[in-house]
């Protein structure tokens, strides 16, 4: 049984466990709020330039001719996966989401006999992944210095991607992150950005473009993969506050909970301790 001086200083401990979760909680929700607002005010951006974007591609029709980025390599044997997540830990299951959702995938890929590669986007996604999957990486982006999600970092990563495309070294590329929806829901994503797989409606409108359609989106086609991670990474910067927002304060719940166990404890040792010094009082004194 613990001393009474072991449970007073386990209690100290744990208070002071609770000050720093209940710090973080705070940290995290100042940052939810702006990451909230950029991945909102994001949205409707994206939407509308996917709307147009499939309008382009569907008025080409079938033609085998267009933009690689569009109409992919001709082989969907060798698949990479980009796994975007963050840098630091401490918010709740974000990471391990993600990662469980791309493991999954690439486990399938590997069983149907397909060739898979990993590009990391985070450090902890690299981690979640390294003793499964380690020997399929084929790079790692550092976000360390990105203090939020930049269109600068989306067009380095997008360049680095379709560089590898050029270069014949995959033929289907897949975005994982996670989609925010409110502070307690974030929900794990996969999205295929090459060839490019555009899901909003295509507009009914019937334009005439000048030039034609296959020279605007050769333009096009890589700004909307950098456009895709980008809105990847404001997603994930909003999921990851709100996750660890959620965390924390579960975990300053639970440093409360703990602390009332512990008092209650201590203070029954106290009183037994107290009891035993009065029987020995009582004792030496009917002894005498």
């Amino acid at each position: 049984m613990p001393s009474l001086k072991d449970l007073k200083n386990r209690i100290e401990s744990v208070k002071s466990t609770r000050k720093i979760t209940k710090a973080m909680q705070m940290v995290a929700a100042a940052k939810l709020r702006r990451a909230q607002e950029a991945a909102e005010a994001g949205r409707p951006y994206s939407e509308r330039f996917e709307s147009v974007m499939a309008g382009l591609a569907a008025s080409m029709g079938s033609n085998a001719d267009g933009p690689k980025l569009l109409v992919g390599s001709g082989s969907t044997n060798c698949h990479l996966l980009i796994v975007m997540t963050s840098e630091r830990g401490l918010c709740g299951g974000f990471n391990s989401n993600i990662a469980k959702l791309a493991k999954i995938r690439a486990g399938e890929l590997v069983s149907e006999g397909n060739t898979v590669k990993i590009l990391t986007v985070g450090k902890k996604g690299r981690d979640s992944l390294n003793r499964e999957f380690g020997k399929y990486f084929v790079g790692h982006v550092d976000l360390t210095s990105m203090k939020k999600a930049n269109y600068a970092e989306a067009e380095k990563i997008a360049a680095d991607v379709i560089n590898r495309f050029d270069a014949s070294e995959f033929d289907v590329a897949t975005i994982y992150y996670s989609e925010f929806v409110n502070v307690i829901s974030q929900t794990p994503t996969a999205k295929q950005i090459i060839p490019a797989n555009f899901v909003g409606s295509s507009e009914e409108t019937v334009y005439d473009y000048e030039p034609s359609e296959e020279e605007i989106l050769k333009e096009l086609l890589p700004r909307a993969v950098a456009s895709q991670i980008f809105a990847a990474l404001l997603e994930n910067g909003a999921s990851e506050q709100g996750a660890r927002m959620s965390a924390m304060d579960n975990a300053t719940r639970n440093a409360g909970d703990m602390i009332d166990k512990l008092i209650i404890k201590y203070n029954r040792s106290r009183q037994a301790v107290i009891t035993n010094e009065l029987i020995e009082i009582i004792s030496g004194a009917e002894a005498l």
